[in-house]
């Protein structure tokens, strides 16, 4: 029986491939109005160096030779104006590879954290109720979080401890311990390198039995603190710059100020219209950004006694993200396609808009490259620059990538880690990616 497309997505479709056909022709035009240029140029040199040749002494075939010289400069340019444009309709650079693979949750992925101390370990937050603690080179699973009585929607790492902040569906926010004995990281070797022969739900049996080893003797169920006062689920929390004070954001569209020592709440931070989606400090000053289904995201300066406030206004749809890119700009992302970079100095309008062709979850700016990280609901991750221009999209094959919605990514700026970028999504999957910048350069 044949399915046809809906009259809207056909018309859609059309469009598209209408706008394709322009794009096209539009290059086109362009590189014929090149060669005919290049023509002209040349038969002109040709015509000046003979007439050169005839009024000037013998000097041999300098004349010819410059102008042959000229013209294949302009050919070795147009060459090059018309390889660019063509390069951009390549596949990826194959320098982008998945080198390691997390598994072990038994529901989707909300979100993937690196540790900020020394230790080279990843956290992950699920709506299987529980975070987890992971060794990156080894892949093992070396502690498990389950403290909390919902979905785990976000985990951060604290600047300078080895604590983590988690925040959940059951309303409250956890600080718990991090810290791993090395011993630990011996307890189950990886399974990564052949889970690729293994079929389907055998794989996962296989990794949930590992997992099962690990938790009777890495489980955490008791809390530091808890901090509570939220009347809605806690879509994420976040520590403040100094690592005293935590804050964070819920779907009673308010975001809380507390003390990490006291659990103590300082200030409730209102003015979204709907549920707020993601909430992120400053990682040097006190400043802390908050995103919202209303389609705008908040700057908060607690620097400044009487609390100033920031609306930024870009976005048509929710904004499910928005993070600090160094010290002056913030890049947020939406449900309505599109990625915005702002300067903090002027709100009235983005200086960079990267449009896509998916919803854009937690995204990640790389400090050390300036490059953005786009996970989308189409499983795709797209890399992009500071300025909007396009850097390339990783792989996803079989073989590769995600096979269900990507919902969060994060970089490691860590050099000597086996993995620069990590990723996670509802297929229960967390993994590891090796970007070579430098061949891209």
């Amino acid at each position: 029986m044949r399915r046809f497309l809906p009259p809207e997505q056909r018309e859609k479709l059309h469009n598209l491939f209408g706008q394709i056909e322009k794009e096209f022709e539009s290059l086109y035009a362009e590189n014929q109005a090149l060669n005919e240029r290049i023509e002209v140029l040349e038969r002109l040199e040709s015509e000046k160096a003979l007439t050169d040749s005839l009024d000037a002494p013998d000097l041999g075939a300098s004349k010819p030779k410059r102008a042959t010289q000229i013209s294949q400069k302009i050919k070795t340019t147009y060459k090059a104006s018309t390889s660019k444009i063509v390069s951009s309709f390549r596949n990826p650079s194959p320098n982008y590879s998945v080198v390691r693979s997390y598994r072990g949750h038994r529901d989707g992925v909300w979100e993937v954290s690196v540790s900020r101390s020394s230790q080279p370990v990843l956290g992950t937050a699920s709506a299987d109720n529980t975070a987890r603690i992971w060794c990156i080179g080894t892949n093992q699973c070396l502690l498990q979080y389950i403290g909390h009585q919902g979905s785990v929607n976000s985990i951060r790492f604290h600047p300078n401890q080895e604590l983590a902040l988690t925040g959940s569906g059951d309303q409250t926010a956890h600080i718990w311990g991090a810290h791993v004995s090395p011993l630990s990281q011996n307890v189950v070797r990886s399974h990564s390198s052949g889970e690729d022969d293994i079929d389907g739900s055998e794989k996962e049996d296989v990794v949930d039995d590992v997992c099962d080893q690990i938790q009777e003797v890495s489980t955490l169920r008791t809390p530091t603190m808890e901090l509570s006062g939220h009347i809605g689920v806690i879509v994420a929390a976040d520590w403040m710059a100094e690592g005293s004070q935590v804050i964070t954001a819920s779907w009673d569209r308010s975001a809380i100020l507390f003390d990490a020592e006291t659990g103590e709440q300082i200030i409730t931070l209102t003015g979204h219209d709907q549920e707020l989606t993601d909430v992120r400090a400053h990682p040097t000053q006190r400043l802390a950004v908050t995103s919202s289904k209303d389609t705008t995201f908040r700057l908060f300066d607690m620097r400044d006694p009487n609390l100033l406030v920031n609306v930024f206004q870009g976005h048509s749809q929710p904004v499910t993200s928005a993070v600090f890119a160094g010290s002056e700009n913030v890049v947020s992302g939406s449900d309505d396609r599109t990625v915005k970079v702002w300067d903090l100095k002027n709100m009235r309008s983005p200086i960079a808009t990267i449009r896509t062709d998916s919803s854009v979850n937690r995204l990640a700016v790389s400090g050390s490259h300036n490059c953005i990280a786009i996970p989308h609901d189409n499983r795709h991750i797209r890399l992009y620059d500071i300025h909007g221009n396009r850097i390339g999209r990783l792989p996803r094959s079989n073989r590769q990538g995600h096979s269900k919605m990507v919902t969060s990514v994060c970089w490691s700026e860590t050099e000597n880690t086996v993995c620069n970028l990590f990723s996670c999504g509802f297929d229960r999957q967390v993994l590891g990616w090796t970007i070579n910048f430098q061949s891209k350069e």
